[in-house]
């Protein structure tokens, strides 16, 4: 049987003066943060400025990411804490690791990895399912000083391949196979297979035998990961600088080509110790649950560093909110491991809902030890927000982030104040980051006026560094259009009491199920079938997943192909350069695309007429009939809103 407890342990303090403090004097606010972390070497340069005049924190400071933690704790006698929770419902697995195992497995496999030639200054990439092994690869690369680039399982080789070509990995780190519900997905041939489309060609490939049955091809590169790890020494923390990157996670950019967003090291360990403690309000020994990846920057900040350096068990769940084996998955997991607060996407939310609408299976399980749900990732609607207070009446607190910021920008700071909570909104801005709404102009705008969303330089710690190897798409992407501000990309406004709601993306980045996808890599993918003479693609809103992309295709004249076998190859296509997670589905065949007289093609009226949006024809359309051929298409596949 269910039963809850609402109150919440938070200190009394106001959000107001607390927030206040950190903009008014950011260097006295942060300095206070540096001392909950550990360092090697204390900084004395706070805040200051590189060669471009972009802020850095913490210059001059040393200190190592998995000392922080792993080694610290046990130092401080903690070793026997319980660290990591694996928790797989689809190989029916639940394993416990205290923090001296988790030392012990990481020490070694860094040691392994030293032994292979690897050291500070190179880099990795770990292509794993959500394994501890995962993790483990993870804090391995931070012991001895090596920038990991993690790429989610889900993508395709055509997408890995990429990502080896831009960050050069000496070695990859992967496992035989990751396991899709019900289905198992050979890890280690679509590693073999972006190995050979990739210019660049990693020394070694470090392979986890899973031993699940899944196809291992074996070539001169491969190590296998157990042997290496058994087979070495430990090895201790590496002290590196504060401004080395720890990781570069890349994220879909507006020109197809993924952007590898750097993260340093000691601003990012003290935004997450920070996060931890006055967003999320959780203390050292309790059990935080983000059921996310860790391919995604939820994974790398609120899996794996976050709340280890916190102090936390963290939870690594292999499954799925729904079908592992049903809905109850999550209200098992945090009944039994006795989660106290949880981080999911609305998406997750909403499947459950939809299987589970009168919240049947929740009243199966005690979770009274969960006093707050954290929903990011994507806009959450409020239908949702309402069913889950409904039938789990704690606060469930909607915030805001980005890959580039590392940690919440807007959010319920629950572990300072609680405040009130506004359908819609993700909240006030959090501490340390200057929110505010421009206008085209670099206007300030005033309540309930909707605009760009910008963040004031120095963005706080923990936030970007730079686009790995590309400065100059670093400053034009987020700091030339507005400068002194740091351009979100998103849309939005205040309300008369600060609370901040995000409209949407104002480029042409889509949100599927919490992941950003761009259209333009879609649409270059979709170009590329020969029957095609040219296509837009569009993000729709989906009851489900928030948004879903959508293919019009103009075929090339005396093209005969047939509508279904199009469709079907260029979702085939699709898939095999993106990844099942791009979850394009539908393709409209269309006589030919609304563009302005200058040849833009109107995508921002294609999404209008998919939703059932008002929009106003702009002047510049070529020819107006196009609105209706559009709309007559989308009636016939019964698209969007024409269901």
């Amino acid at each position: 049987m269910t039963t809850f407890t609402t109150e919440l342990t938070i200190n009394k303090m106001n959000y107001q003066e607390f927030y206040n403090k950190s903009i008014e004097n950011p260097e006295k606010f942060w300095t206070e943060q540096a001392n909950e972390i550990d360092w090697f070497a204390k900084p004395e340069q706070i805040l200051s400025n590189d060669e471009t005049g972009y802020p850095l924190w913490y210059k001059d400071g040393i200190l190592n990411a998995c000392y922080l933690a792993l080694d610290k704790h046990i130092q401080d006698g903690y070793g026997e804490q319980t660290a990591i929770i694996y928790d797989s419902p689809v190989t029916q697995t639940v394993k416990k690791y205290t923090f001296n195992e988790v030392k012990s497995e990481v020490a070694r496999l860094a040691g392994g990895l030293t032994s292979l030639g690897l050291k500070k200054g190179h880099t990795a990439v770990i292509y794993m399912p959500m394994i501890p092994q995962a993790a483990f690869a993870m804090l391995a690369c931070a012991r001895i000083g090596v920038t990991h680039s993690v790429v989610f399982g889900g993508f395709a080789p055509h997408e890995l391949a990429i990502r080896i070509d831009d960050c050069k990995p000496r070695v990859i780190l992967t496992a035989s196979s990751g396991i899709e519900i019900d289905r198992l997905i050979a890890y280690k041939p679509l590693v073999d297979e972006a190995i050979e489309l990739a210019e660049h060609k990693p020394k070694k490939v470090v392979v986890l035998n899973r031993k699940l049955g899944a196809r291992i091809p074996f070539k001169k590169y491969d190590v296998d990961y157990d042997a290496l790890v058994y087979g070495s020494e430990e090895v201790p923390c590496v002290p590196v600088e504060t401004t080395h990157p720890l990781y570069v996670l890349y994220t879909s950019g507006t020109t197809g080509k993924p952007k590898g967003i750097v993260r340093d090291t000691a601003g990012y360990a003290v935004a997450l110790k920070f996060s931890m403690q006055k967003i999320y309000g959780v203390k050292p020994d309790e059990v935080f649950w983000a059921a996310s990846d860790v391919g995604w920057v939820v994974g790398h900040s609120f899996i794996v560093y976050g709340p280890l350096i916190n102090r936390n068990a963290t939870i690594v769940f292999e499954g799925k909110p729904i079908k592992t084996p049903d809905s109850s998955t999550f209200w098992r997991v945090v009944a039994e491991h006795k989660v106290s607060a949880m981080f999911t996407a609305p998406t997750a939310i909403r499947a459950i809902k939809k299987e589970d609408p009168n919240g049947e299976f929740i009243k199966q399980y005690d979770i009274s030890s969960l006093r707050t749900q954290f929903l990011a990732g994507e806009r959450c609607d409020v239908a949702t927000l309402e069913w889950y207070q409904k039938h789990i009446p704690i606060p469930a607190i909607d915030h805001w982030w980005q890959t580039e910021s590392g940690w919440p920008m807007i959010a319920n700071m629950m572990g300072v104040e609680y405040l009130p909570i506004k359908p819609g909104s993700s909240g006030k801005a959090v501490s340390g980051y200057d929110i505010q709404i421009l206008g085209e102009n670099g206007q300030e705008l005033g309540a309930n006026e909707e605009g760009y969303v910008v963040i004031k330089l120095p963005l706080p710690p923990g936030t970007l560094l730079d686009i790995w190897n590309d400065n100059e798409r670093f400053q034009a992407g987020y700091l030339t259009k507005f400068p002194g501000y740091y351009f979100s990309g998103d849309g939005g406004f205040k309300d008369d009491d600060g609370y901040i709601f995000i409209t949407g993306r104002v480029d042409d980045v889509i949100n599927v199920a919490g992941h950003r996808l761009s259209t333009a890599e879609m649409e270059e993918i979709v170009a590329s079938h020969q029957a095609v003479a040219e296509c837009a693609v569009i993000g729709i809103n989906d009851e489900l997943k928030g948004q879903i992309p959508l293919a019009l295709v103009v075929t090339k004249f005396g093209e005969n192909i047939e509508h279904f076998q199009l469709q079907y190859e260029i979702v085939q296509l699709v898939r095999e350069k993106i990844g099942a997670v791009a979850s394009l589905r539908d393709v409209v065949l269309v006589q030919r695309l609304p563009k302005t007289r200058s040849g833009k093609i109107l995508r921002k009226l294609l999404r209008s007429i998919s939703d059932g949006e008002k929009f106003q024809i702009p002047s510049t359309i070529d020819d107006e009939a196009i609105i209706d051929e559009v709309r007559e298409e989308f009636v016939k596949a019964k698209i969007g809103s024409f269901k």
